[in-house]
């Protein structure tokens, strides 16, 4: 790996990106709008293929969080679109979002994504990141294993419900074993605080006290993510 990897909580690198849908500016281009970036090996590969339509199949549900997608790989515009028109030719799937040109490597080199095992390809990474252009959660997936688009949707909604509420959200939300769709409170940071908390809220211990978020917000979560995690047609 020769560049420096972007940390969660920093502002995305500024830059200019060439993409299939013309030059872009990076992360103004998404004010105001969650975006997920994610990068894929090689175009015309089996795995990136079946992550392709993965992804363009629920485009619209990421749009519904206010989130869009582009995607990175070292290839050059023309292989993008070949490669999205064979898409759409044998799968009847049209690829919706912008996919970023870096045959020099520019792009991935500024984001850390030319790892040792794979030198001269992107790694298979994703970003997200927040309307404010701030990088929220980073993923990385080996070349044999492609991604869960479902658990990338879980958590575009997990960190908006996070903010909204300034909760934390337990493993598997909002089907949690243990509170099912209720939310964590964040920790006590005084003696006085730790000792109310067992007044305040529904807890197993003080520095562990959860409680209801709204029903909309709860019930809509566990909805949407139902949908989008059956099979897509």
């Amino acid at each position: 790996m020769t560049g420096q990897i972007p940390l969660i909580g920093e502002k995305f690198p500024e830059m200019e990106v060439v993409t299939t849908r013309g030059k872009l500016k990076l992360p103004d281009h998404f004010s105001g709008k969650w975006f997920v970036l994610f990068s894929h090996p090689a175009d015309f590969t089996p795995v990136c293929t079946s992550e392709f339509v993965a992804f363009s199949k629920r485009y619209e549900d990421f749009k519904k969080l206010n989130t869009e997608l582009i995607g990175l790989s070292v290839d050059s515009t023309w292989s993008h679109i070949k490669w999205a028109e064979w898409i759409k030719e044998k799968f009847g799937v049209e690829v919706p979002f912008p996919i970023i040109a870096d045959p020099r490597g520019h792009v991935a080199d500024k984001l850390g994504l030319l790892h040792a095992s794979s030198a001269t390809h992107t790694v298979r990474a994703v970003f997200i990141v927040d309307p404010k252009g701030v990088i929220r959660a980073i993923l990385y997936y080996p070349a044999e294993l492609g991604r869960n688009m479902d658990e990338i949707l879980r958590m575009v909604k997990g960190l908006q419900v996070s903010d909204k509420y300034g909760v934390a959200l337990p493993a598997n939300w909002p089907n949690n074993e243990l509170i099912g769709e209720r939310a964590i409170i964040p920790p006590a940071s005084t003696v006085e605080e730790a000792a109310s908390r067992l007044k305040e809220y529904e807890c197993f211990d003080w520095w562990f006290c959860h409680k209801e978020i709204p029903h909309e917000d709860a019930e809509a979560a566990r909805k949407f993510l139902e949908r989008v995690s059956k099979p897509s047609k």
